[in-house]
């Protein structure tokens, strides 16, 4: 049996670059599809250093690292693969590997790490963030935006079976295209952690500095009530963030892994203000042996538990976030590191592995490609 892998372009290792290794770790053999592959030397273990096939967006003037100002040719560029040799397609999508084109003789499973968020539910976010909610150039970008909502949405008939990140994200499949997905969470490297008893006394976000994951509120509440937080990440943000910043909170930018995984050992809790679909960065704090203080929204809901490994703030808010936070300074729970380490031990690698591998079986033995 031939398989391919589809992921939307390849120029870091993060999230969903996870899953990709790990589904990569299951079918060894498979042969690997992306947009763009611009990946340095030293991050190419995931991939097994395979030869990545890429589209003709790999070769236009400054796709490197301007990639993400093609998106119009995307849908284009993802129709061009040839997969008419596979018997089995395993795409990874987040905006338009879904897209491929198969024949009724092949399988094709799609793992969303999300629908198009920016062209859908969270649209007017993005446009307000990037400052094109009016204007001349807002009307071109909203209707870009309407394009891809049609092509999105006309290209989901293309997979035969969904497989979501979380129920989060299946119930916007399901909002989104009226497709149903089974539930499989994503690798976590939960390993790189050990559980610590001895909390010190600070506070701790680890995030990229975009506009939805809200590092601005966190930094803002904690600077009103005085106290100690360190902040590891950077991005498009900082300046915000940095003016927000009392004494009190350290912003430490961009460290290695070594550094983040002391803090996260250490903290006296990892807050978290997001809407995630899923939300690896929890799942790392529980790893380690730390409560997690979260919105109460999206894929958090489903890896923290309230009352016993985290506790949640219902608003996205900086006054709902200070009081789940001076409510924990009250030790309103006891929260064990140990049991906080076992759930997140239900996110682990083997798991996903096991769980992925289990459901193509099953979607294959189910395939009956005579019938078309």
């Amino acid at each position: 049996m031939k398989t391919a892998v589809i992921h939307e372009w390849l120029v870091t290792y993060a999230g969903s670059e996870r899953v990709v290794e790990q589904i990569l770790s299951i079918y060894p053999e498979a042969d690997l599809f992306s947009l763009v592959e611009f990946l340095p030397d030293a991050l190419k273990d995931f991939i097994q250093h395979k030869s990545v096939q890429t589209s003709f967006i790999q070769k236009l003037p400054f796709a490197n690292p301007k990639f993400r100002q093609y998106l119009p040719l995307m849908p284009l560029a993802i129709e061009q693969f040839d997969l008419s040799a596979y018997d089995l397609v395993l795409s990874s999508n987040h905006a338009v590997a879904k897209g491929v084109i198969t024949h009724p003789d092949q399988l094709h499973i799609c793992y969303v790490h999300t629908p198009i968020r920016y062209a859908w539910d969270l649209q007017q976010d993005y446009l307000k963030g990037a400052k094109l909610n009016r204007g001349l150039r807002s009307f071109f970008v909203q209707m870009l935006l309407h394009y891809m909502r049609l092509w999105d949405f006309a290209s989901a008939s293309r997979v035969d079976h969904f497989i979501a990140n979380s129920q989060f994200v299946a119930r916007r499949i399901w909002k989104t295209y009226r497709r149903p997905a089974e539930v499989i969470y994503p690798p976590v490297a939960i390993d790189r952690f050990l559980p610590k008893t001895q909390r010190d006394d600070f506070y701790f976000i680890l995030s990229r500095f975009v506009p939805y994951k809200r590092v601005d509120l966190v930094v803002e509440a904690f600077t009103r009530l005085g106290l100690p937080l360190v902040v590891i990440g950077d991005g498009s943000g900082w300046q915000r963030v940095q003016a927000l910043a009392g004494p009190n909170v350290q912003l430490l930018g961009h460290q290695p892994d070594a550094v983040v995984v002391d803090y996260m050992q250490r903290c006296k809790a990892f807050v978290f203000a997001a809407a995630e679909d899923f939300g690896i960065a929890p799942v790392e704090a529980q790893a380690a042996g730390a409560p997690v203080i979260a919105y109460g929204k999206g894929g958090v809901t489903e890896t923290v538990i309230e009352g016993k490994t985290g506790v949640f703030f219902q608003e996205q808010t900086v006054e709902s976030l200070m009081q789940a936070v001076q409510q924990f300074e009250q030790g309103a729970s006891v929260f064990d590191p140990d049991l906080s380490r076992l759930n997140a031990e239900r996110f682990s690698p083997e798991c996903f592995c096991q769980k992925f591998s289990q459901y193509v079986d099953r979607a294959l033995s189910e395939f009956k490609p005579a019938a078309f």
